[in-house]
């Protein structure tokens, strides 16, 4: 998996994002996945399960339009890629992940999806 794709990737996710579409946002991540955040494992087993997740947070996420990112490679496998992500709005940092991208039938997949500090 390229820079190129990696970054096309997120472009992707992000538009999803603000366009508050949960189905597309669900499309852009593997079934099985897994959601790692502190004291919390979330298995993901259906799409659906994505896309009411993601229904049910964009109200956290009022007025928010734009966003910025900063993508940095952590490291890479065959078909993998782990990205060290920081999303910014509102003008400053709001949130840090790692997310490990696998090839999907249609692209890259986000496979792990970890909380960072």
């Amino acid at each position: 998996m390229t820079t190129t794709a990696v970054e096309q990737f997120f472009d992707r996710y992000a538009d999803a994002l603000l366009a508050r579409d949960a189905k597309a946002v669900a499309a852009l991540y593997a079934v099985p996945s897994l959601i790692l955040f502190p004291g919390q494992s979330v298995p993901v087993s259906s799409p659906a399960q994505t896309e009411e997740f993601f229904a049910s947070a964009w109200g956290q996420y009022e007025g928010v339009d734009t966003v910025d990112r900063t993508v940095s490679i952590m490291g890479s496998g065959p078909e993998t890629v782990w990205a060290d992500v920081t999303w910014s709005y509102g003008g400053s940092p709001r949130e840090h992940f790692c997310y490990q991208l696998v090839e999907g039938a249609g692209g890259p997949q986000i496979a792990v999806l970890t909380l960072l500090d």
